[in-house]
């Protein structure tokens, strides 16, 4: 082993150690920057390009504000501000976004949440170590996604740094203190149980942990049983939410990731077969998903959930490519190698020329127009039924108004 490879591996380390002490979005914020400095000339990150809002002409918003945790499936930006080489911040990344420069967002467009954003007659909501602080900055609602984050805390450690889970749900516990102590607790109380929360995570805890065998984790849990404890843990976030009062929450499942490029080249598809064994372990991580959130329903009689199965939309789009108007289905728009899925997309001579008629972007990431597909549905089942017990849009309607479909 070289020593740079054993300094890289003493400064994850380290990382490692010193976020989990972190409490407060502050400190966070300076571990950061002052982290940055080591790996760009500058003395501060690199800022953001200014988020393009809705500007047409609409009426008020639907809810007060969404909040947005989970991993490089909605993730925002926030990992251009940590130490990681799990990051979106150079092109091609973003080159099809609205502004044309990348913002950290793994796609090459918009991801999910900014199409539903927009539904909900919201700006695009920004990262939560993009902004200030201050209330103004988060009252329409905070991304606190992380890129490389999973449901156990060191999933995904070997690619950096990363806020998991759980250090989300406490930034978002900072975010709630802030809305009381300037909004006073009834309007914070207010604004909260009204707001959307969207959760999409689970993913990293395949890819970085246990398709890796990382800590011989194979050897102590059977998929269905490590699918339990996955489960369980996010069962136990959700609840703390709840009890901070949250009210409305979208929960999503995986995506098919033995589709994904990355595994298509490291199983040696053939024709561009889906890998089974890992399909199924989402499948029943799905599953199990889909039940916590029904036995959510009878717990908590005034919460308003629903899981949206991202397999099953996924697996449409796939099984009816033409008529999505997709022509690639199994290559990645940008890598290298079998299904561009041996080496990541690092420049923009990697990258297709037209994205949008590719299903996955990189090795693991969909297109935006992926994405739009997956909101249209999350917003209103558009193409087809992935949310139960309702979609977003009926879960955001005013008491007493029925859906068009009913």
């Amino acid at each position: 082993m070289s020593l740079y490879t054993l300094f890289l591996l003493s400064l994850f380390f380290t990382i490692n150690l010193q976020v989990k002490a972190l409490r407060s979005p502050i400190e966070i914020e300076n571990f950061t920057r002052t982290l940055l400095n080591g790996f760009t000339p500058s003395n501060s990150p690199t800022p953001l390009p200014i988020e393009p809002t809705n500007t047409t002409s609409s009426p008020p918003p639907l809810v007060p504000a969404l909040f947005v945790l989970g991993d490089s499936s909605v993730d925002c930006g926030t990992n251009n501000y940590l130490g990681t080489f799990a990051h979106a911040d150079l092109l091609p990344y973003g080159r099809d976004f609205d502004t044309h420069i990348p913002t950290g967002r793994f796609s090459n467009g918009r991801i999910p949440v900014d199409y539903l954003a927009l539904r909900l007659g919201l700006p695009f909501v920004p990262a939560f170590l993009a902004q200030g602080g201050g209330v103004q900055d988060m009252i329409h609602g905070v991304n606190y996604a992380s890129a490389g984050a999973g449901i156990i805390f060191s999933s995904g450690s070997e690619l950096g740094q990363h806020i998991s889970l759980t250090q989300q749900i406490q930034q978002v516990a900072d975010t709630f203190q802030q809305f009381t102590i300037n909004l006073g607790e009834a309007a914070a109380t207010d604004l909260i149980s009204k707001s959307v929360f969207y959760l999409s995570i689970g993913s990293n805890d395949y890819i970085h942990y246990y398709l890796r065998n990382v800590s011989r984790v194979q050897t102590l849990y059977l998929p269905w049983s490590f699918n339990q404890l996955l489960v369980t843990t996010v069962k136990q976030e959700l609840k703390n939410l709840y009890n901070a009062n949250v009210r409305r929450m979208v929960v999503m499942g995986l995506a098919p990731i033995g589709c994904a490029p990355h595994y298509l080249w490291q199983y040696n598809s053939k024709n561009g077969e889906c890998v089974k064994e890992i399909n199924d372990m989402v499948m029943e991580f799905n599953f199990a998903m889909r039940y916590m959130v029904q036995q959510l329903v009878q717990e908590l009689s005034d919460l308003s959930i629903t899981f949206c199965d991202v397999y099953e939309a996924s697996m449409d789009i796939m099984r009816k490519r033409e008529q999505y108007g997709f022509k690639v289905t199994t290559d990645a728009c940008c890598g290298f190698g079998p299904y561009n899925g041996w080496i990541l997309c690092l420049s923009p001579e990697m990258a297709c020329k037209n994205a949008s008629n590719h299903l996955w972007w990189d090795q693991f990431h969909p297109t935006d127009a992926v994405n739009s597909i997956l909101a249209d549905n999350v917003w209103s089942g558009q193409h087809m039924n992935m949310c139960y017990p309702l979609s977003l849009s009926d879960m955001v309607k005013p008491n007493g108004e029925q859906s068009d479909e009913e």
